[in-house]
């Protein structure tokens, strides 16, 4: 079947439009992105998370520096890759260009099965749980509950991206401007109480009781990944940010400076008002220092918290999208997944597609198994791609680099990915192992959609039938010549 990418506009007899995704996300979106996926709800959970792996407030502010430094040098890397490469879909082209076909379906299923809907769902179930629990003050939340909201939510974000890019973008900055102000009212107040009270008992022998184990900083790790993490998906859209080789590093470097400045002094402001006993107990932290710190008004920061998480889910709805989109254009993804609206050019199917893997990710209620889950799948990611940076030295040597690291950077934080997915296997060794089942049965997939070229006919007719059918109720087209498109 032939597709026409011929469409009518009002005022135009019979003009020839192109059917690609536009560039329309400028520096501002692109920050407002970054901030908005990172600002989510990882700093108002993981502050338990890593408390409990490390036993100790000073040592949990050395793994929040930590986790920062290292995850600025990895945005760091990213940018010189984005800038080198200005394709849209991050980390899964620079591994296709550097070592090829199978080690990027690794990369593009790893995301698909754990990292994007494993993180959407951890998000939504968050959502709900700032949405409810002041509902619920002396009792569980019902799980039934839980997971309907975070469902309803996710959708109606999922129908936005499907509708408007531009809608999506604005609507990030908004969200932004939310969360940051959720933050400005924890610092406040948490600097109030150490300035104004002289509330600083929580600060003495900051290390007493620390766990130094190797196994406990590794699953620490995880969740500073998790509060952290945000910072590489605008390279997904490099393809339709304006300018990507000067707004690709810019909007990364500004949304590290103010997301590692802003946790840091948010995580002061958490201990000024609350011992390392009560963080432990709470099941949302920032809500638990609310109640402690705001009287009446303490319904204010669940909502608060609630609209940032949403930023968290809208921006990982743009990125990954764009991500499972340019997978289905190189020809390892299904064929409606590289395919995008005829009259609003947004990639409809791909965002369907992780609603769906949401939903059954929902469902399992377990919010910092999905965080672990997440975070082995991330650590895996960043292994693949720093090694790949660096092989991309070798192998192309010539390739013009606006941005020039020295080669030690991304070995080093190679080398340091590699460990923390190593001293995972020894820490969580089930979850480990479930991980490494997800990414085999995904290799079992490749051989047989994609490497099986000369698929018996009727499968063949099946396939092009579930396609044909999903262009039709979408009204979807595949891009005007897809391996030739220009995306810088």
């Amino acid at each position: 079947m032939t597709v026409t990418s011929k469409i009518l506009k009002e005022g135009d007899e019979d003009p020839e439009v192109k059917i690609e995704l536009k560039k329309q996300i400028t520096l501002l979106n692109g920050v407002a992105i970054i901030v908005g996926i990172i600002i989510g709800s990882g700093i108002f959970v993981s502050p338990v998370g890593i408390l409990k792996e490390v036993d100790s407030i000073g040592l949990s502010f050395v793994m929040w520096i930590v986790c920062g430094l290292y995850n600025a040098l990895c945005a760091v890397c990213y940018a010189e890759l984005g800038t080198t490469i200005p394709e849209s879909g991050g980390e899964y082209i620079y591994i296709y260009r550097a070592f090829g076909e199978v080690p990027a379906f690794c990369c593009l299923w790893i995301n698909f099965i754990l990292i994007c809907p494993v993180g959407i769902a951890a998000s939504a179930l968050i959502f709900s749980m700032y949405i409810l629990q002041p509902l619920f003050p002396d009792c569980n939340i019902p799980d039934n509950g839980l997971a309907l909201l975070a469902t309803s939510i996710f959708t109606l974000l999922v129908a936005i991206n499907c509708w408007n890019t531009k809608w999506a973008t604005k609507i990030q900055v908004v969200i932004t401007a939310s969360k940051l102000i959720a933050l400005l009212t924890v610092i406040v107040i948490g600097f109030y109480y150490i300035i104004g009270l002289g509330e600083t008992e929580n600060f003495k022998n900051p290390f007493e009781g620390s766990d130094f184990s190797a196994g406990a900083i590794a699953i620490s790790f995880y969740s500073g990944f998790w509060a952290y993490s945000g910072w590489s998906y605008l390279n997904f859209l490099v393809g339709e940010l304006v300018d990507p080789h000067k707004n690709l590093p810019r909007a990364i470097l500004i949304s590290m400076v103010i997301v590692i400045v802003t946790y840091l002094i948010a995580n002061v402001a958490y201990v000024a008002v609350l011992t390392p006993a009560q963080m432990l107990s709470s099941p949302a932290v920032a809500v638990t220092f609310g109640e402690h710190t705001m009287g009446v008004m303490a319904w204010l920061m669940p909502v608060l918290i609630a609209i940032s998480v949403c930023g968290t889910m809208n921006g990982c709805a743009l990125g990954f999208s764009r991500l499972f989109y340019v997978g289905s254009t190189k020809g390892q993804m299904p064929a409606f997944m590289g395919m995008i609206q005829q009259k609003r050019l947004t990639p409809s199917p791909s965002l369907l597609v992780i609603l769906i893997m949401t939903l059954i990710y929902t469902s399992t209620g377990d919010i910092f198994f999905l965080i672990e889950m997440e975070g082995f799948g991330f650590a895996s990611v960043l292994t693949m791609v720093f090694a790949g940076q660096v092989y991309l030295r070798y192998k192309e040597p010539d390739l013009p680099r606006p941005i020039r690291l020295p080669i030690l950077l991304p070995i080093i934080l190679c080398i340091i990915s590699f460990l923390i997915v190593a001293l995972t296997f020894y820490q969580k060794t089930r979850e480990s192992l479930m991980a490494l089942g997800f990414v085999a049965f995904g290799l079992v997939m490749y051989i047989v959609c994609v490497v099986w070229k000369n698929k018996p006919k009727f499968i063949q007719q099946k396939m092009y039938a579930i396609n044909t059918l999903i262009q039709k109720c979408l009204i979807v087209l595949p891009v005007d010549n897809p391996d030739e498109v220009d995306w810088d």
